[in-house]
């Protein structure tokens, strides 16, 4: 059996097309689903930029597949606990085309910057192939971020730089280096945004959106490798 991992960009949405307009936050799905009529519930965990949460979940709320958005913890915060109510049949949901497809995966899914992050054990049998073109057939965006076999992943396991790189783009991994070169991460920073913004040519708006677009691959990369070690 191996171990696949998939980015999937879920046009039309409200999950992913919204996620795309707030990079400094970050969701994950935190339980399973419950309801056997067209209304399912779930939790789901909202993190990052405590300013772009309470939009991004008023936003989100208004989608029409939304049936109800009650926050569990206070909004105020930079992780907040959710429970959803959506509409199933109007929810063009990546797991149940996976469920039909027979593919197994992992509950807990991550979004960020538009981009879900997908999990997949296949067997032999199973034509990844053919699953990703199932995914891109529905107007999706897919991208293989890793295949392993699954005996290799514990023994394996490790943050791999060199995929985290090629997720950012150039501008995103050229505003990262700089912020990380000029002190920007440092306790008692030096630098500021609109000093990097200076030495790469770009207004103070457009550094932040490069940077908290790279931060959260970042963030979400590391937070898959520690998902492995504990």
């Amino acid at each position: 059996m191996r171990e696949v991992t998939l980015r999937i960009r879920h046009h039309g949405e409200p999950e992913s097309d919204i996620s795309a307009e707030y990079p400094g936050v970050t969701l994950r799905s935190r339980s399973s689903m419950t309801g056997r009529t067209s209304e399912r519930k779930r939790i789901i965990e909202v993190s990052g930029d405590p300013e772009q949460i309470p939009p991004f979940l008023a936003e989100f709320e208004a989608a029409d597949a939304i049936v109800a958005l009650e926050p569990l913890t206070p909004v105020e915060a930079d992780r907040v606990f959710v429970a959803m109510t959506y509409d199933a049949y109007k929810w063009d949901s990546i797991a149940e085309r996976l469920s039909n497809l027979g593919v197994l995966y992992r509950n807990g899914t991550t979004i960020n910057d538009g981009w879900e992050r997908w999990t997949l054990y296949l067997d032999d049998g199973d034509d990844l192939s053919s699953i990703v073109e199932h995914i891109r057939a529905a107007g999706n965006e897919a991208e293989l971020v890793r295949d392993v076999d699954l005996s290799d992943v514990r023994a394996n396991e490790q943050l791999d730089l060199t995929r985290l790189a090629r997720e950012l783009t150039p501008r995103q991994g050229e505003v990262l280096a700089t912020a990380i070169r000029t002190g920007y991460y440092k306790p008692d920073r030096d630098t500021s945004m609109e000093e990097i913004g200076e030495r790469l040519g770009i207004s103070r708006t457009t550094t932040w959106e490069h940077l908290k677009r790279a931060e959260g691959k970042v963030m979400g990369e590391i937070y898959e490798f520690l998902e492995t070690q504990l």
